[in-house]
C-alpha cells in the first residue's frame, strides 16, 4: 500500500500524556496524523499521504498507520477522529465520501481496528476546528480590515468538492466551534447571461436538472467551464487545449497553462468570479466580521485569482457593501489543516 509519509517532530513516549490518531480523508487525497496530547492540545508528530482513490479499504490503511505508530514508535493508539468529506449522520456514526466509494462507520472502525473510540466529523468542520491550530505563517492576507475578536468566521475552499463552514466561538471552550454545512451543494445564482448559458450546458451535458455550487467550484466545475467555452462559445484548439483533452487530470493543466493559454484563462476568470460571489454570499449568511478563510485544494495552487478584481467583486452589493468592506479575507496556506482540526476535536473528546 504506497503512501508518503513525514515526521514533523521527534519525541519520545515520555514527552506526551497520551496520543491519538487523526484524518482528513477526501475524495482525491487521505491524510492521516499521529497526534500527542498534552493539557488537551494535540501536537502533530507524524503524517500519513494515501490517495483515496487507490485504497484497496480505508480501513486497512488505518490498520497501517496504527501498525507503524506500534512499530516505529512504541506508540499503541486506540483514539482516534476523522474528518470526511461527506455529509455525517446525525448520530455521527457513519458517513459515506461525496465524490470517491468510500464510507466509514463508527461500527466497523472498532471492529475492523484496534480502536476503543472513534468521532466521525465532516472534512470542513475538521478544517473550522483547525483554524484554532494555526498560527500567522499559515494564512495569507488577501483583503485587509479590522478582524472583529470572537466574532463568527466563515471558512470556503474548492478542491474535489466544494465545502463551506461557519465558526462561532465558544466561551466555555475558549476556541471556535464549526457548524456543519453542505452549502456547496446550493443550487448555483447566476448573474448575467454567460453563467445562464454555463448552466444550461451543464445540464444537458451532464444530464443533471439542478446545477449546483460544486458544479463550478471545483476541479470537475473548472473542467465544466473549459467544455463549455470549447463546445459552446467556439474557443479554438491550440496545442494547450489538444493536451489537456487528452489528459485524465484536466484541472491540474488548465491551472498550468491559465497564462498562456486564452480558453484556460477565460475559464479561471469565471471560476474567480463564482468563487467571490460565493464567499459574499457565506461571509453575509454569517456576517463573517472575524473574516473570511479561503482553503481547498485549488486556492494555494492558483493564488493569483485572489487579486483586487476577486475583492470588488466579493465587495459589490447594492446594500451590504459597507458591511462587506468590514470584513477581512485569508488564504489558508497550511495543507494539513484539516488534519489539524481532526486532532484538536479528538483531543477533547473524553
Amino acid at each position: 500500500m504506497d503512501f508518503i509519509k513525514k515526521e514533523h517532530k521527534r519525541f519520545s513516549k515520555k514527552d506526551y500524556k497520551s496520543f491519538i490518531l487523526g484524518a482528513d480523508i477526501g475524495g482525491t487525497n487521505a491524510n492521516f496524523g499521529i497526534f500527542g496530547v498534552k493539557n488537551n492540545f494535540p501536537k502533530l508528530l507524524v503524517s500519513y499521504h494515501f490517495e483515496s482513490k487507490k485504497l484497496k479499504g480505508i480501513y486497512s490503511a488505518i490498520n497501517k498507520v496504527l501498525g507503524d505508530a506500534k512499530t516505529d514508535y512504541g506508540v499503541n493508539i486506540t483514539k482516534a477522529c476523522f474528518g470526511v468529506a461527506g455529509a455525517v449522520s446525525p448520530k455521527r456514526d457513519f458517513v459515506r465520501l461525496t465524490n470517491a466509494e468510500l464510507d466509514l462507520s463508527t461500527k466497523k472502525l472498532l471492529a475492523k481496528t484496534k480502536l476503543r473510540k472513534a468521532a466521525l466529523v465532516n472534512d470542513f468542520e475538521a478544517v473550522g476546528y483547525g483554524i484554532n491550530l494555526l498560527s500567522k505563517n499559515d494564512v495569507r492576507t488577501i483583503k485587509r480590515a479590522k478582524k472583529m475578536p470572537k466574532a463568527p468566521i466563515v471558512i470556503v475552499g474548492a478542491g474535489t468538492g466544494l465545502g463551506k463552514t461557519t465558526l462561532i466561538y465558544d466561551e466555555h471552550y475558549k476556541a471556535y466551534i464549526p457548524i456543519n454545512s453542505e452549502a456547496g451543494h446550493s443550487d448555483f445564482a447566476v448573474q448575467t447571461l454567460q453563467e445562464l448559458e454555463l448552466i444550461n450546458f451543464i445540464k444537458k451535458y451532464k444530464k443533471i436538472n439542478k446545477v449546483n455550487y460544486e458544479e463550478i467550484l471545483s476541479g470537475r466545475g473548472l473542467v465544466n467551464i473549459y467544455s463549455f467555452l470549447r463546445k459552446n462559445k467556439g474557443f479554438k484548439q491550440t496545442k494547450y487545449t489538444k493536451v489537456i483533452d487528452k489528459s485524465k487530470n484536466k484541472p491540474e493543466l488548465i491551472s498550468k497553462y491559465k497564462k498562456i493559454d486564452k480558453t484556460c484563462k477565460t475559464a479561471f476568470e469565471i471560476f474567480k468570479t463564482a468563487y467571490a460571489n460565493f464567499a459574499k454570499n457565506m461571509a453575509l449568511d454569517a456576517l463573517a466580521f472575524g473574516g473570511v478563510y479561503i482553503t481547498g485544494g485549488i486556492a494555494p495552487k492558483n493564488m493569483e485569482i485572489f487579486d483586487n478584481e476577486f475583492v470588488n467583486i466579493f465587495e459589490c452589493s447594492p446594500k451590504m457593501g459597507y458591511v462587506l468592506k468590514k470584513m477581512p479575507i485569508y488564504l489558508i496556506l497550511n495543507y494539513d489543516v484539516g488534519l489539524l482540526g481532526a486532532g484538536f476535536f479528538g483531543a477533547r473528546q473524553k
